[in-house]
């Protein structure tokens, strides 16, 4: 029995000096492992922070605002002059927050109106410089444009903590060993793992009106509202292990925030594209993406001015917004073959359904999709040529019909100096067969935006192979001619301009 206990005793003292040894030599790797490293020393700290370049600020919205301007140009809606008052914060948050949301907003919505271009012309308020310029001499009123439109608006919600919502993970598992040495400060082991995730939504409101700049009425149905939700989330993961007592792990947390200054930027991006589309009738919703619905407020203009126009002024309308889309018309306001054909092969059912006008839906449909692009934007131009060629004409007629009237009022020559009359006869009497026959009253009493519009396509596709003015006979042209341009379609028209 002795015997046995002596094996015993001495089988444990082995095994308590491998435990030691093996003690030992973990606790000398890990003195290796340190020294090893760079230098420990906490004063010397340091962290290394990303360098990025200066880039240029694109948000979703950016491309749209482009395209409105040349959308505004290949629609032909005149110039837009709008101005804009002070844009600011109107409930008191961005004081009260420590800046969360911007103060004012003014600077933003002059780079948007400014980035829009085309027929979209930005006028600064800003009344101080003005009278410094005026003081110290520099400048007047003389040449300052007037603006047709003012935006008015700012902030108007801003609630935060809307909704905050918690969601965690915990596992612990641990495990006893009973044969750990006596000196090892327990004799548990364990896993232990942690995901906490928290977050919150806001949410930010802007609103826009519009008003006549010169009434300081607010045109009606001219604002806009819109919201955005902004979200903010805070995560934490840790992994910890026990060895019989001490423990280590790793442990992470990450905390993101939507920005609340970018979406100020894109709701004033927004709301300038609706406010901008629909004072002018524009369908802007296809510039902003598939998913938008057509606003009403743009719809109800065109089917406004559909019902204002006359039969030949829609027909003249819809021969323009045909050439846009690339078909070859003749711009005269009738109902020719091009014409119907032209309608027949852009929509079937529609255009076959009033072979003698032209019904609503199909004048709408035309209209909101004419193409915006660069080409579109050329054959806008070309037409607008024609009819400003066209229109010089028309003006230049009263008067050589009132010089032909004056030289056949003339009193005839003496008979002495018939001779000489005679010699420079022949190059009044060319310059009289040039001038254009008299019209009747109700085409003298014609304006000049319904000038002659004969072979108005070869004008808009071929220019070069249109004939000259001359080579169309006025008699002709008149009776062709009641096509002109017709008024600025889209703009926001009173009941003057009608």
């Amino acid at each position: 029995m002795k015997l046995n206990k002596a094996v015993v005793v001495e089988e444990s003292s082995g095994f308590f000096k491998i435990r030691r040894g093996m003690g030992l030599c973990l606790l000398s790797a890990a003195l290796v492992a340190l020294s090893s490293c760079a230098e420990m020393n906490p004063k010397n700290v340091d962290i290394q922070l990303e360098k990025s370049a200066p880039e240029v600020k694109i948000t979703n919205y950016t491309q749209a605002l482009s395209d409105l301007g040349l959308m505004s140009e290949i629609y032909d809606t005149g110039l837009m002059k709008v101005q804009s008052q002070d844009i600011a914060d109107e409930t008191g948050t961005s004081a009260t927050t420590g800046g969360e949301i911007q103060r004012n907003v003014t600077e933003i919505m002059k780079s948007t109106l400014n980035s829009i271009g085309g027929n979209i012309r930005f006028i600064e308020y800003n009344p101080s410089y003005i009278q410094n310029q005026m003081v110290s001499g520099y400048s007047g009123f003389e040449n300052k444009a007037i603006p047709d439109v003012v935006i008015t608006g700012g902030i108007t919600e801003f609630d935060r903590g809307l909704e905050t919502r918690g969601d965690g993970t915990n596992l612990d598992v641990e495990a006893d060993f009973g044969g750990a040495p006596k000196w090892f400060p327990s004799e548990t082991a364990g896993v232990s793992y942690g995901d906490n995730t928290k977050t919150g939504k806001a949410r930010i409101t802007l609103d826009f009106n519009l008003k006549d700049f010169q009434t300081l009425a607010g045109i009606p149905r001219m604002s806009t509202t819109n919201s955005m939700e902004v979200y903010k989330g805070m995560r934490e993961e840790e992994v910890g292990i026990t060895l019989f007592g001490p423990t280590f792990g790793l442990k992470g947390s990450i905390k993101r925030v939507q920005g609340r200054h970018e979406a100020v930027r894109v709701l004033v991006q927004v709301s300038m594209l609706q406010m901008i589309g629909k004072y002018l009738a524009l369908p802007y919703w296809r510039l902003m993406g598939d998913d938008v619905t057509p606003d009403k407020t743009v719809l109800d203009s065109i089917s406004e001015t559909y019902h204002r126009m006359g039969r030949e002024d829609r027909i003249g309308a819809v021969q323009q917004w045909l050439t846009l889309h690339g078909y070859d018309v003749n711009i005269n306001n009738r109902m020719d073959s091009k014409t119907v054909a032209a309608l027949q092969k852009f929509d079937p059912v529609l255009g076959a359904a009033d072979p003698a006008g032209i019904s609503e839906a199909l004048f709408s449909k035309i209209y909101l999709s004419i193409p915006v692009t660069r080409e579109a934007l050329g054959k806008r131009k070309r037409l607008n040529e024609y009819f400003v060629k066209m229109q010089q004409q028309a003006a230049q007629e009263p008067t050589a019909r009132a010089e032909k009237k004056q030289r056949q009022a003339a009193p005839a020559p003496a008979p002495q100096e018939a001779a000489p009359v005679q010699a420079a006869a022949p190059q009044p009497q060319e310059v009289a067969q040039a001038q254009p026959e008299p019209q009747p009253v109700a085409q003298k009493q014609a304006a000049p935006r319904q000038a002659a519009a004969a072979q108005a396509a070869a004008a808009t596709h071929t220019p070069a192979a249109t004939p000259a003015p001359a080579a169309v006979s006025p008699p002709a042209a008149a009776a062709q001619a009641a096509a002109a341009k017709p008024k600025k379609f889209g703009r926001q028209l009173s009941e003057e301009d009608w």
